[in-house]
């Protein structure tokens, strides 16, 4: 695999023709990096999709966003290995414009789904801790199925009118799918990408950012003296770390590294090795990215008994099945609803 060395030395130290920006290999542990988290994701999240189907009597109206989050993050799977290939073919894309238009609906689904659920559950998780005692459509289960299905409706129509906007090119003989280096796309993609910065990004993570912070100020003044109060409380101060956490780690990156990179290509085109420097931190703040996939189910622990519960009961299976019994189950489930998870 050629060395990023390699190719800028072709352009010069100070590359004046943008012509000869089509990219360039990237380093193989980008490849094998990307492979790994998303597949260590695809993993988790399959499993809390099983636990959610098949291990829960029933789903709250908690859950339901927690299953859907979950789907979100399961389905960029089939991008992986495309975009492996992609790579290993020194970024000519073979599969042609049929995928390359899957491959921008799933991204677009993925990402920008998952801010969208994860700022539900925050939400959510706000009216079931600091208006507990108050009636809220976020508490009915019509409601969120509803909500869930027009998120769903919301996301497939977005990733189709991308997919429509952004075709596969060809640029310098190599096939472009999804690249800062279709020439013929820098308006179109220096347009969207602010509109995802503020619509995809932003405002989900400050209306994140508000409700956590609302609910961090009720935690303070929270009767911790009984056992319910306890568990409310910590409860909600580990989802709060975690869904923050999954934000700055894996969004935040991501949404600044592909900003700078739509400015340099649409005002400093000549600068190439700047502007392939930033294609490599993109396709690093990916793997970012798909760390995501691998810390949502970690919010479901700490956001579900339940969950936690049916993880813990496989564990016990295997060692002591005979002796397992269902009442402790329940007993716990019993102790969540009572902890706000309506």
């Amino acid at each position: 695999m050629m060395e990023p060395a390699v190719f800028t030395s072709q352009l010069g130290n100070n590359s004046n023709y943008s012509e000869s920006c089509v990219g360039e290999n990237q380093h193989a542990s980008i490849t094998i990096l990307m492979c790994l988290v998303f597949f260590l994701g695809f993993l988790l999240n399959t499993f809390s999709i099983w636990v959610f189907c098949c291990r829960f009597s029933h789903l709250t109206t908690g859950t339901m966003l927690q299953l859907n989050l979950a789907l979100t993050d399961a389905i960029a799977t089939p991008v992986t290995p495309m975009m492996a290939v992609y790579f290993a073919m020194g970024n000519d894309w073979p599969f042609g414009w049929f995928l390359c238009k899957v491959k921008i609906t799933l991204l677009s689904a993925h990402f920008y789904g998952s801010t969208i659920f994860l700022t539900l559950i925050s939400v959510h998780r706000y009216m079931a801790v600091v208006h507990f005692n108050k009636s809220s459509c976020m508490k009915r289960k019509e409601f969120i199925r509803k909500l869930c299905a027009g998120v769903w409706s919301l996301l497939l129509i977005k990733a189709l009118i991308y997919a429509i906007m952004l075709p596969s090119t060809k640029e310098g003989g190599h096939s472009q799918c999804l690249t800062i280096h279709q020439k013929s796309l820098t308006d179109v993609y220096f347009i969207l990408n602010f509109f995802l910065f503020i619509f995809g990004f932003l405002i989900p993570f400050l209306v994140s950012v508000v409700c956590y912070g609302r609910l961090a100020n009720t935690l303070t003044h929270l009767n911790i003296s009984t056992d319910k109060g306890l568990q409310v409380k910590l409860k909600s101060q580990r989802m709060i770390a975690v869904c923050l956490m999954i934000f700055g780690l894996c969004f935040l990156p991501l949404n600044i590294i592909r900003t700078v990179g739509v400015i340099i290509k649409k005002y400093y085109p000549q600068h190439c090795r700047l502007l392939l420097q930033t294609e490599t931190a993109y396709y690093a703040s990916w793997i970012l990215a798909g760390v995501n996939s691998c810390l949502d189910p970690v919010l479901y622990c700490f956001g579900s008994q339940n969950f936690r519960d049916a993880f813990r009961s496989l564990r016990l299976r295997q060692t002591d099945a005979p002796n397992r019994s269902n009442s402790e189950m329940t007993g716990n489930q019993l102790v969540e609803r009572s902890c706000g998870d309506k």
